[in-house]
């Protein structure tokens, strides 16, 4: 594997994404950074990313968590998914920059874990320098694309680039605006730049059966998920 990497962390702690569940995300340091081509195939074996380092779900008792990846050639919006961009064409803009580290995003950030519920127990309220450890600094290449409305900073994704494929890292947006859904609009956002690219893959994270805020991934279709080291495809019926 190139560049080498270090492991960092390789303890079962509570799992982040099910209560009562065990986890373990071995945490691995890339001993340089990692090109378009690195990425690409760490991608494909189920890595994702945090801040320098890689991990990937290798827990003890479950297997919830399967990466998910959209086929960005074959995708085909849903009815809703159609209305949800057209608005968004018709409403906001979309900007592609490089990733910032500013208040606003951390009190973006803050709304959107807050009012969807998503804080994590013990972790505490998420700071500035916790945030660019998070999403601020990076082993690869990235960079934020980023919805606006009048304006004003609604919604941004932290994206990476490999070398045929997009990897979300984190999406964020303002929750206070449900008529514009803007994660389904940030989503379609990222489809649209993976085919101005020529890109195949559109990277969503994981998808975790039985969570309540991750399951919206599996309606875009179609997609594939890592099931016991295999890609396998799902279609719309």
């Amino acid at each position: 594997m190139e560049p080498p990497e270090a492991l960092l962390d390789d303890s079962v702690q509570p799992c982040p994404y099910l209560p009562g569940e065990l986890a373990r995300l071995p945490l691995r340091l890339p001993l340089g950074g990692l090109s378009r081509l690195n990425l690409e195939q760490r991608l494909a074996e189920g890595d994702r990313r945090h801040g320098l380092v890689l991990y990937r779900p290798s827990c003890p008792s479950c297997h919830a968590c399967e990466a998910i990846r959209v086929d960005v050639r074959a995708f085909e919006p849903s009815r809703s998914q159609g209305r949800a961009w057209a608005r968004c064409r018709s409403t906001l803009s979309v900007e592609r920059g490089p990733v910032g580290v500013d208040p606003e995003r951390v009190d973006l950030y803050r709304k959107h874990e807050r009012e969807r519920g998503l804080a994590m127990e013990g972790t505490g309220e998420m700071t500035l320098q916790r945030y660019q450890a998070f999403l601020g600094e990076s082993c690869t290449e990235s960079f934020e694309l980023r919805l606006h409305l009048d304006g004003r900073l609604v919604a941004f994704s932290v994206i990476d680039r490999a070398e045929d494929a997009l990897s979300a890292v984190y999406c964020v947006w303002d929750p206070s605006l449900p008529r514009l859904s803007l994660g389904t609009s940030s989503i379609l956002a990222e489809v649209a730049l993976c085919r101005q690219l020529g890109l195949r893959w559109l990277y969503l994270g994981l998808l975790v059966e039985g969570h309540a805020h991750l399951g919206y991934k599996a309606n875009f279709l179609p997609h594939e998920r890592l099931i016991e080291g295999r890609w396998k495809r799902f279609e719309r019926s």
